[in-house]
């Protein structure tokens, strides 16, 4: 049975500002939604919360305003035992994200930085200073301090894995795994030094390939493209019809579990997360695919983003699957 990993998250830390409309507006256009919900949100803070909520031991490592949204996003962390000592507070606001969602569960979203755009040398330093099995990084962050991040994990000692971890060690330093999302200017740079475990989705695939992307096969012929400009593990999910990975045992896509979708705003940062601590933990990779599928499809049957985050029996019980970690 996989043991608890322990997870580093370097990422965003935001408040989502959202509502729900009966479709999602076109440029120009006002459409009225219900009462708007006010919540803590950002890809790294969503990712450390579904991460501790899977079993894995974590320390969140990030930027917040020195304002009350600052204050509830920190908090937010510790109500599910996130370590925030890597949580730095700067003068200024707390990034926030403004989300509409209509009723199949699609959703756009704009994020107003704030604080994240300040993270730097000192959350490069706090990321790597911890023993830890895995970095979990997502780009609401500069990228100059993603990249700080991967090369000081590819050059340092790191913890590494737990033993019997397989394909989630690094060929040296510590393991990383990337979640281009959004992407940045010039992607292709970014990669191009290595990384263990890249995901993305179609979207995003499709801005670092710079060529369509659509569907699992569509997702399995870019995961196959993506580990060819540097990531040892490239994964391309591809919403409600699964993910595909590309890795040194060659291609595999997994199909996502039929559920009833309502919101899909957390169901990529429960993906990430998912697989994280599953190929942390020492589970197979075609296993921890399944899983992350599995996760990130429950997060789609539930309103909300960190509240939409699952536990293993939300898990079973929307899916079916048994999640392969022991609860934390």
């Amino acid at each position: 049975m996989p043991g608890h990993p322990r997870l580093s998250v370097l990422g965003s830390l935001n408040i989502d500002i959202s509502v729900a409309v009966p479709r999602l507006p076109v440029p120009g256009e006002t459409v009225l939604g219900s009462a708007a919900s006010i919540a803590p949100g950002g890809k790294g803070a969503n990712q450390a919360v579904a991460a501790a909520r899977l079993g894995a031991e974590v320390r969140m490592v990030g930027c917040t305003g020195d304002d009350d949204f600052g204050r509830t996003a920190r908090s937010a962390l510790e109500a599910d035992g996130v370590d925030t000592g890597g949580v730095r507070m700067v003068p200024g606001p707390t990034g926030v994200a403004l989300i509409t969602v209509d009723p199949a569960g699609e959703n756009v979203i704009v994020v107003a930085p704030g604080a994240n755009a300040l993270a730097g040398a000192a959350e490069v330093a706090a990321a790597l200073a911890v023993g830890a099995d895995m970095l979990v990084l997502s780009a609401e962050i500069p990228v100059a301090v993603l990249t700080a991040a991967l090369e000081g994990a590819r050059s340092g000692p790191g913890a590494g894995p737990p033993a019997g971890a397989g394909s989630a060690a690094s060929a040296t330093g510590l393991t990383c795994l990337l979640n281009l999302a959004p992407v940045p200017p010039d992607p292709a740079g970014l990669l191009a030094g290595g990384v263990d475990w890249l995901v993305v989705n179609e979207t995003e695939a499709a801005a670092v390939l710079v060529q369509p992307v659509t569907g699992l096969d569509g997702a399995a012929a870019a995961a196959r493209d993506l580990h060819g400009l540097g990531a040892r593990h490239a994964v391309v999910t591809a919403g409600p019809q699964g993910a595909a990975l590309c890795g040194p045992a060659g291609v595999q896509a997994v199909p996502a579990p039929s559920v009833r979708s309502v919101d899909s705003v957390g169901a990529g940062d429960a993906f990430v997360a998912a697989l994280a601590v599953a190929v942390a933990a020492g589970v197979p990779d075609g296993e921890a695919l399944r899983a992350a599928c599995a996760a990130g499809a429950t997060a789609a049957t539930r309103r909300g983003t960190q509240d939409a985050l699952p536990r293993p029996a939300d898990i079973l019980a929307a899916t079916g699957q048994a999640w392969p970690v022991p609860a934390a």
